[in-house]
């Protein structure tokens, strides 16, 4: 996570791990706004290399790792925080992704997030709304990717709805196309696919309505100089242009005779699978006009990357929605934060918890430890721990949610220490997170009824002291009770807890 505030840095940069392409973007922030200084990007096409098994190949992970060696080059020596880097799909679908993420962490230098495809979704709207005008009417943004096709529709800068759907150029190359050949058989069964995709999303989308619609990044951009090249439009997709394009691509029958001007040799091959989504999306939305935009998830991304630091943090807003759909009771949040926040700066450099993420996650959980209450109280610290692990949270990326999951999960009897150690070298600073965070749950046991006294903190190794006021905690026999309790359930993870 971020040490320092995006626009202190010199540079930012975003990755973008696609399951079709490779994508990088190197930037410089100037007074809130994004200046592009470099581009890269290439056909990795890491879906193509997930089998049934939904393993990916070796030789797809070569194929990204050959890729990311180039974009390292970049980004040598830049601090933490200055650079994101997002897995999306083909990771998302990937069950051996821990392996390439690993490999790719060490060869990037920075850690690789993959993110859920709402949040895919909410990244590509911004990145998309940063270069188009700011119109005041509602846009309907449509990405079609490798592995999935994002929609979403806004208003300026504002995502409303976003969705995610599993049907992509690559995906669908490899289920109908594979073999190079174009046919009206092989194309109508992507439509009809793509068709029965959209169904369970049309509804909504229409209820919502849009002015104008949005097409971003590479198979949408193709469409579009294509039928531009082709004398049937303005710079705009629209359904004279797609049928036109649709017989030409007919009558030439082959992916390698795709020899039209907009469309590059390397987009060829999942040409025909793109062109039967967005048919298909043109058909079911009732669209009349597409443009293109470009920008897309990098720069979505790289804005995010500013905002966090510099107007606002998203992530702030969506625990605050939390909150108020789980109804947390805000002033014991408010309380158990402060205290876990005020007990951290006391044991951060002993306990090594010094990295600005650690601050914000034990900020975060401490706001929402409380959620579960609203399904029931029996095992509430589970039922809130499955709600943040399992819910579209927009800003937070999976591990994001997975570490805070944790935490709530470890905040009240046994911490599941096993669940921590899956995070390596990470988890032990995240159990004297919890450690920190129980610490300031018991403290306001009392819910605010009481004045609670000033109380020092030493941590160790694995061990922590607690000093109350003398006498204090002989005239407060539950605060004693609980504290002697908590040292019973630390001594299970191998942590002393002393209390005087």
């Amino acid at each position: 996570m971020p040490h320092t505030p995006a626009k202190t840095f010199p540079m930012i940069a975003a990755i973008d791990l696609g399951s079709n392409s490779f994508h990088m973007v190197l930037a410089k922030a100037d007074h809130g706004e994004i200046r592009i200084l470099e581009r890269l990007g290439e056909k990795v096409q890491l879906a193509a290399g997930i089998g049934e098994d939904r393993m990916l190949t070796a030789e797809a992970m070569q194929r990204g790792y050959d890729c990311l060696k180039q974009f390292a080059q970049f980004i040598n020596g830049m601090p933490p925080g200055s650079v994101r880097v997002v897995g999306t799909n083909a990771l998302r679908e990937a069950r051996n992704r821990a392996e390439f993420i690993r490999e790719a962490d060490q060869i990037l230098g920075h850690p690789v997030e993959v993110i859920s495809g709402r949040e895919e979704a909410r990244l590509i709207y911004l990145g998309v709304s940063h270069t188009l005008p700011d119109n005041p009417g509602k846009r309907l943004v449509v990405d079609i990717g490798g592995g999935s096709t994002e929609f979403i529709i806004g208003q300026q800068f504002e995502s409303q709805l976003r969705e995610s759907l599993q049907m992509g150029c690559v995906s669908f190359t490899q289920r109908y196309f594979k073999d190079g050949k174009i046919t009206p058989a092989r194309y109508a069964q992507a439509y009809t696919s793509a068709r029965l995709e959209l169904m369970s999303i049309e509804n909504s989308l229409r209820r919502l309505g849009w002015d104008e619609a949005v097409g971003a990044s590479g198979t949408i951009r193709a469409i579009c100089l294509a039928i531009q090249a082709g004398g049937h439009g303005n710079g705009e997709i629209n359904p004279e242009g797609l049928a036109w394009l649709k017989r030409k691509m007919f009558k030439l029958g082959e992916v390698e005779k795709l020899d039209i001007d907009g469309i590059k040799p390397d987009r060829r091959p999942i040409f025909p699978a793109g062109m039967a989504i967005l048919e298909a999306l043109f058909d079911a939305l009732e669209l009349t006009r597409m443009t293109h935009s470009e920008g897309a998830l990098r720069e979505g991304v790289l804005y995010d990357l500013l905002g966090r630091h510099h107007h606002e943090d998203v992530r702030e807003r969506t625990i605050g929605a939390l909150m108020e759909r789980y109804h947390v009771d805000p002033e014991q949040a408010a309380r158990v934060e402060a205290k876990a926040l005020e007990s951290l700066d006391q044991v951060s450099k002993a306990w090594d918890l010094n990295d600005e993420g650690h601050r914000e996650l034990l900020m975060w959980a401490a706001r929402v430890h409380e959620l579960g209450l609203d399904i029931a109280h029996y095992h509430y610290h589970k039922h809130g721990a499955y709600l943040l692990e399992h819910s579209d949270l927009a800003g937070f990326s999976r591990l994001d949610q997975l570490t805070l999951a944790l935490l709530v999960r470890g905040h009240r009897r046994n911490i599941p220490v096993d669940k921590f150690n899956e995070l390596g070298d990470e988890g032990d600073k995240l159990i004297r997170l919890c450690i920190v965070l129980r610490f300031a749950i018991l403290f306001h046991h009392i819910r605010g009824t009481q004045e609670m006294p000033a109380v020092a903190l030493k941590a160790s190794g694995k061990s922590l002291d607690v000093r109350f006021p003398d006498g204090w905690l002989a005239a407060n026999p539950l605060t004693q009770a609980d504290f002697e309790q908590e040292a019973e359930w630390l001594k299970r993870v191998g942590y002393s807890l002393s209390v005087s």
